[in-house]
């Protein structure tokens, strides 16, 4: 038997690495997707060779991640219950994607994965594998091990020379990639307390910000943000430098009561300094170009594309209907943003574009050219009818 695991060489799939081949007498080949986390992907590497993986696969994806995934979701305004840009929820269905053409060059017959029995990802590597190849067998080792204690891990790793990383005392679980960082455990169950500072590791605190507000211009083409201050940045490049400089600033906290699709309530605490600033610009350059009903009305399916990023139906066929509705949307969105970072915020405080549909002889009060004035009384009297009818029959209050 051959499994395709996907392997992020910290703790528990270094033991699912050795509890695959043992419990299943199965040849494991090890996959590690390179989306701008922190750790070292070298040592996952030569960690999985040590623990007897056959193959490696060690790919940087962050190009991918970006364009096809967060910048997908940053075109929609997608954001989950109106706070959470969704960094891990977006790079799920990338790694299932790997997984499964992996797996069928490997001529595998299974896939696995890292996730636990309360968390989200469970259930998105399984919808995803799933909808891309339902002949594949997905297996959970965490769920099915009985190795549920530090205790148990560490003399299953004694008993059978696993090689693993070097406990750290810190007690927070960490996810991170290009587009954010999500924080858990520890200190942070209890809700009634402030998050501790020790929890951020890529943003300053708003207190501890520069005293000075900087200005970031970012340029946008058919809604793909490509530029900053003038310079062309490749994806990677941009989001980088933006996650630098907001963090900063103290740009991109956010401590939240999540809904997790799997029906519980949990505190979510991320950092995402480039897709904070990218999403206030974005947003800002569409209410310049659309049309108020359209703005408005994208507005709802916003809301429906972040619900089903996180709820693992990125393979689905409404996210590809919507992604039409996007696309066709996004021609407009050309043009450049002036963002003030500032002590934690991100202020939009200039915008243009040759597609703009602000217009300064019906705008200003200033100029009486464009605006016939006249016209307001007879627009007022037939807008007003449903409540002058409603009140005349006495249904109103």
């Amino acid at each position: 038997m051959k499994i395709v695991l996907a392997y992020s060489g910290g703790l528990d799939t270094s033991l699912a690495l050795a509890w695959l081949r043992r419990t299943y007498d199965a040849e494991v080949v090890a996959f590690c997707a390179n989306l701008g986390q922190v750790e070292d992907l070298g040592e996952a590497e030569a960690r999985a060779k040590a623990n007897g993986a056959t193959s490696v696969y060690v790919e940087d994806l962050r190009h991918e991640f970006l364009t096809d995934y967060a910048f997908r979701a940053l075109r929609a305004d997608a954001v989950f219950e109106t706070r959470y840009h969704m960094a891990a929820s977006l790079s799920r269905p990338l790694i299932a994607k790997r997984l499964v053409e992996i797996a069928k060059a490997e001529n595998a017959h299974a896939v696995a994965h890292g996730a636990t029995g309360k968390g989200n990802d469970q259930v998105r590597f399984f919808a995803g594998i799933a909808a891309l190849a339902p002949e594949l067998r997905v297996i959970a080792p965490v769920m099915e091990w009985d190795l549920t204690t530090r205790a148990r891990q560490i003399a299953f790793a004694e008993e059978n020379a696993v090689s693993i990383p070097a406990f750290k005392s810190s007690p927070y679980s960490r996810d991170t990639n290009i587009w954010g960082t999500s924080v858990e455990c520890g200190p942070l169950d209890d809700i009634a307390l402030a998050p501790p500072e020790e929890v951020y590791t890529i943003t300053r605190s708003p207190e501890s910000a520069p005293d000075r507000p900087l200005l970031v211009r970012i340029g946008f083409e058919n809604g793909v943000p490509c530029l900053v201050d003038g310079e062309r940045l490749d994806p990677v490049t941009l989001v980088r430098h933006l996650n630098q400089v907001a963090g900063e600033h103290g740009v991109g906290r956010i401590d939240i009561m999540e809904n997790r699709l799997v029906g519980i309530k949990v505190r979510g605490v991320y950092e995402a300094p480039a897709a904070a600033v990218l999403y206030e610009a974005h947003r800002e350059l569409e209410n310049l170009v659309l049309e108020r009903d359209l703005f408005q009305y994208k507005a709802l399916l916003s809301k429906k594309y972040a619900e089903l990023v996180y709820d693992a139906k990125w393979f689905s066929a409404l996210r590809g209907s919507l992604d039409a509705f996007f696309d066709d949307v996004r021609r407009r969105v050309t043009g450049e943003v002036t963002v003030k970072l500032y002590k934690g915020s991100a202020t939009v405080v200039a915008r243009q574009s040759e597609n703009s549909l602000y217009h300064l002889d019906f705008a200003s009060y200033e100029s009486e050219a464009a605006f016939d004035h006249s016209a307001g009384t007879g627009f007022s009297y037939i807008w007003s009818m449903p409540g002058r009818v409603s009140g005349l029959r006495g249904a109103i209050g």
